[in-house]
């Protein structure tokens, strides 16, 4: 490097090494001035160091005035081994998570927690790390102290310390996500107007449940999941035989997560809707909403509650479990409107004439039909009316799409029969195995103790009278029903959610054993899917979550051996050109000096003066 800082009699310069009539000599490039000059302009807190960084990129600018092809040239010798031990390579697919970090006033968050204790660690940043790792190395929080050392930046904490800031998060889990919500307003536009919400769970690799610490059946619904155990057995979403923990989302209508609440796995999962929407309604400023969920969720109290207030709900109902009137009135073929069609016309069709011939059927396949009956009640509780619609609707295509999947549970079920075996008695709603009817044979007079596996035709028959029906129960007595339908088809985006934590993100199975410690990590998972979803939605083009998820974890940059300078050792893309615009600067140049890199850093924590360089 022809340029380097000096400190001469208290004060910096820039000094050029030149040659002259054979003669080494140096000249005065820049006067920087006194320490504290330096560390007052700049806001630096070593004026050495910035001088010899400001040196670095004095020195670039000159070698590409001297050269237009911006070349530098790097000193590396084939016969000198890299030092053992020093990593090269470091991760800056965290710095648009940063971005986001920042941008949500998470360092004002912590810092509010942190001066109501007295621990020894830095919260902020075992946080941040945390969130960091669970889109970029999700797995174990072992690893974490680790694993963060391949980031940019990369502070030292101990493992210990991360356990202990578990359980700081987790004494301040509400305050966390309603802060959290607050501050997300003013970073991206929400639509908290319809809200949706669902439960799935999570599994532990261990065979025994948590014990309950007192009778855990009396009580409010607080007191009483305090006192229960958490890891317990419980119906899993991916029918793993071990405890489970159980977790409800709430997000809203463009699919950003507004809040989570955990409880133990064997709570009924319709319980938990109330608690969280009134945890909402008092701490997120949230109050008129529509609150949208599934027919695990639409029990008679969960609806009452959102009658009121200013709230409503739609909620899917199965046909198949409706009083026998309102069973048959949905599978009645007559009667049916299309959607789309003005109601004025008053055209009703008879859904088994839709395909009359090939022609009928082309025109009518992607359609959707509906009808609804207004249902009078009385909510004796809160002296109010309980008025409800039941919409039903039915489409070709759902039709075939519902028989193609029993089709192939069939299939598995005519498999098991052939090859045999001892699980064929189990079975639930969604199981193969419901297609399988036991017949237990035996010589006249004596004990039957041969049983026989059949395909129950019977069964099959009756499921397929349900083919392309699908309802739903609402309280919107002033609203299209168009617009019913169109919210009820985003609820496919809150199941996506789920299956980003458990894939994506590894949320599962869990390694954490104490409660508050669990509910931390569901929490940092929660805030993980959240900085996620800002991500996706602030990048210029649509991309997949694997898309996403893969160029943050491969974008590594390596540092050249001889100096404090880095290459991009990834492969740039449409997506990383995204993420730079997002950035509001470049990781993709040739060489980048330490500098600019740190300055690259002070930007996505807005607390840099540069200039975005985007190019």
């Amino acid at each position: 490097m022809s340029l380097h800082a000096v400190k001469v009699k208290g004060r910096f310069y820039i000094l050029k090494d030149i040659t002259k009539n054979g003669k080494h000599s140096t000249t005065t490039v820049e006067k920087l001035g006194t320490a504290e000059e330096i560390m007052a302009a700049h806001s630096c807190d070593d004026a050495m160091e910035w001088a010899r960084q400001h040196a670095l990129e004095l020195d670039m600018k000159d070698r590409e005035a001297s050269d237009p092809e911006g070349r530098h040239y790097i000193l590396a010798r084939d016969n000198v081994r890299i030092p053992k031990g020093t990593l090269n390579s470091f991760n800056v697919g965290y710095l648009p998570l940063q971005k986001i970090y920042y941008d949500l006033r998470f360092p004002s968050i912590c810092n509010a927690i942190s001066k109501r204790h007295s621990f020894d660690f830095d919260l902020d940043t075992i946080l941040s790390r945390l969130i960091y790792s669970q889109i970029l190395f999700p797995g174990s929080k072992l690893r974490i102290t680790d694993l963060s050392k391949r980031l940019f930046e990369h502070p030292d904490f101990e493992y210990h310390q991360v356990l202990r800031a578990l359980s700081v998060i987790s004494e301040h889990f509400d305050e966390i996500q309603s802060s959290l919500y607050k501050n997300s307003l003013k970073v991206i536009d929400r639509k908290a107007g319809v809200v949706f919400y669902d439960c799935t769970n999570y599994y532990f690799e261990i065979e025994k449940e948590d014990e309950d610490l007192s009778p855990a059946n009396a009580g409010t619904f607080e007191e009483m999941e305090k006192n229960r155990g958490l890891r317990k057995y419980g119906r899993s979403k991916e029918h793993k035989p071990a405890p489970i923990v159980q977790v409800g989302l709430l997000m809203d209508l463009t699919g950003l997560p507004i809040s989570i609440i955990v409880t133990s796995g064997s709570r009924n999962e319709q319980m938990t809707l109330v608690p969280v929407e009134k945890k909402v309604l008092k701490d997120y400023g949230i109050h008129d909403f529509i609150v949208c969920t599934d027919s695990g969720l639409s029990s008679e109290d969960n609806r009452k509650f959102n009658n009121f207030g200013g709230r409503a709900f739609i909620t899917a109902v199965s046909v198949k479990k409706m009083s026998g009137e309102n069973m048959e009135w949905c599978l009645s073929p007559e009667g049916w409107r299309m959607e789309g069609e003005d109601v004025r016309l008053n055209k009703l069709y008879d859904i088994t004439k839709l395909e009359e011939d090939e022609e009928s059927r082309e025109k009518y396949y992607e359609k959707i039909f509906y009808k609804e009956k207004y249902i009078e009640s009385y909510d004796e509780e809160r002296g109010t009316e309980f008025n409800q619609t039941l919409l039903v609707t039915f489409s070709l295509k759902y039709r075939d799409y519902t028989a193609g999947i029993r089709r192939s549970q069939v299939e598995r079920a005519i498999r098991a029969i052939e090859q045999g075996g001892g699980k064929l008695e189990k079975k639930n709603q969604n199981d193969f195995r419901r297609f399988v009817k036991t017949m237990n044979t035996t010589k006249s007079g004596e004990a039957a103790t041969n049983r026989k596996y059949l395909i129950d035709e019977k069964a099959i028959e009756e499921e397929a009278r349900f083919d392309g029906f699908y309802a739903v129960m609402h309280n919107l007595e002033e609203t299209q029903t168009s617009d019913v339908l169109r919210i009820t088809k985003g609820r496919w985006e809150i199941e996506e959610s789920f299956r980003i934590t458990k894939t994506q993100m590894r949320a599962r199975p869990i390694y954490l054993a104490r409660k508050d410690r669990i509910c931390a990590h569901l929490l940092v998972v929660f805030i993980a899917l959240l900085f996620y979803r800002i991500l996706e939605r602030k990048l210029a083009h649509p991309y997949t979550d694997q898309q996403i998820m893969d160029c943050l974890r491969g974008m590594y940059i390596a540092r050249y051996p001889t100096e404090d300078s880095y290459h991009p050792a990834y492969e740039r893309t449409d997506l990383t050109d995204d993420i730079h615009q997002y950035l509001g600067f470049n990781t993709d140049y040739e060489r980048m000096t330490d500098w600019r890199m740190r300055g690259n850093c002070r930007i996505t924590k807005g607390t840099s003066k540069r200039k975005k360089d985007i190019s």
